[in-house]
Formats: C-alpha cells, structure tokens, sequence
C-alpha cells in the first residue's frame, strides 16, 4: 500500500508541456505553446509541429516554477513558452542557466547536483538527472521530492520523477537507491533525427521504469511532430509486450489527471 498521501494532478498540455500540480503548487515541463503548422529550424532541416496545445498561455493557471529539460531546442522551449520564465523559478542545465542570463531565478544543475529550493513557501529537494539526448547538448531531467511526501515502506523518501528528453543510460537506476519513485513523468516517442534516436522507445521507458522500481508511469512527448516515431498504439504496444502498460496512466490533453 502506498504511503504517498499528496495530492497530485498532471495536465499534459503537448508534446514534453505539463502542469505538475502538487497540493496546489505548479511546476509546469518544458514549455512549448506555439500553434499548429509552427516549424522551427534544427540542424538544417524545419521540424513542424501538427496539433494546438491543449491549453494557451492564457488559459494556464498560475506557474510557481519551471522544470527545463533543456532550452536550446524549441519544442521543449519555444518563444510564447520563454514569456512564463520571467519572475519565476526555474530549473534547467548549466548552460541553459547561462544563456537565459540575466534572469536572477533560473539555476542550472549538473548531473546529480541537489538543491533545496523555495517554491510558493515551500521547501523542495531538486536533484538533477543525466541525459543522453542530442549529442553535445545539455540536457536534464528531475527528481522532486519535498518532505511531507513521506517515506515509502522500504525506508526511502516518496519523489516525483520528470525524465527530460533522454534514450535509455542505466546509469539512472542509481536514483532508486535512494528514492522511491512514486510518479515518472516520461517523454518518449522515439524521437529520431537524422536516424539518430534521441528520446525513450516503449522498450527503453520500460526497461527504465523497472530499474527505478517506480509505481505510476505517465507518458507523453509522443504525438504532434513527424520525429516522433512511436506514437500511442505503437507506444502501448511495446509497453504491454514489456509487461508494465497496467501502471500506465495515459493523460488526455488539457485534462487534469489526478494520481
């Protein structure tokens, strides 16, 4: 039985874009709310994105903090998702920190770096987690941890997991030594770029969500850009042949789902 009592609710909003509600402070992923037929230029080619965010800035509910995988690729931070990072905190890459310069509530992280950090009058842990996704770019993923999120029933603290963009490296089972994963937040999609594959297979996110010994997978990063190759059916397909799709919470757009 789980020990984790808070309450959680994530609206994916597209492609790596949700809002991570916990007990009514918001985290928001990877902003990106440009409409459909926006292309944008990555590495001499357009990549065009095909569907309308589910909500617009207008629509959102106030953000207190910005989780930013990355910043120098514009569907995880397009330019309506960089108006949201002004007076906010916002975590993301060393370098990323450095380019969004000079707004004084950004912080870059290195791999494993953890802080503890003010978000709405509340103390929160934020550990950085590597990635391997395009090959001389920073990038990151979170752990969120705060400590009335309690302690799981084999002794390590409760935490949420947002997997920024990132293949499969098992070097990320080392997080499950000391927290028990509770949520993970997965892009996925198969993201493939010049025949280089650079966000999780439904293989690689199962593979992952065992090492980590989470309880909920919530998927997205999915849908809405052609290099995304795994779309739901195909992304269901391989984590039912992995035996996890019934910890798979699938969220609707623009729909709160609450965990």
């Amino acid at each position: 039985m789980s020990t984790f009592k808070n309450k959680v609710t994530i609206t994916h909003i597209g492609t790596a874009t949700a809002i991570l509600d916990i007990d009514g402070i918001t985290f928001l992923t990877d902003p990106f709310f440009s409409p459909a037929g926006t292309g944008f230029e990555f590495a001499g080619r357009i990549c065009k994105v095909h569907d309308d965010p589910a909500l617009k800035l207008d629509q959102l509910p106030h953000i207190d903090a910005v989780l930013l995988s990355h910043e120098n690729h514009a569907d995880n931070l397009d330019p309506p998702g960089r108006q949201l990072l002004d007076g906010r905190r916002v975590f993301t890459t060393v370098d990323g920190a450095n380019n969004l310069a000079p707004r004084p509530s950004v912080i870059g992280f290195k791999d494993w770096e953890e802080r503890k950090v003010r978000v709405a009058g509340k103390i929160f842990s934020i550990t950085a987690t590597p990635c391997k996704h395009w090959p001389g770019h920073e990038c990151v993923g979170f752990i969120v941890h705060t400590e009335d999120f309690g302690v799981a029933a084999d002794g390590k603290p409760n935490a949420i997991y947002f997997t920024g963009d990132t293949v499969y490296i098992p070097e990320l089972a080392r997080m499950a030594e000391k927290y028990h994963i509770v949520i993970a937040l997965m892009n996925l999609g198969k993201a493939t770029f010049d025949g280089l594959q650079i966000t999780m297979c439904g293989k690689q996110g199962a593979q992952l969500f065992r090492d980590i010994k989470a309880d909920v997978l919530v998927p997205m990063h999915h849908e809405s850009w052609d290099h995304f190759t795994q779309n739901e059916p195909e992304l269901a397909k391989e984590l039912r042949e992995e035996g996890v799709l019934d910890s798979v919470r699938w969220p609707k757009p623009g729909v709160p789902l609450e965990l």
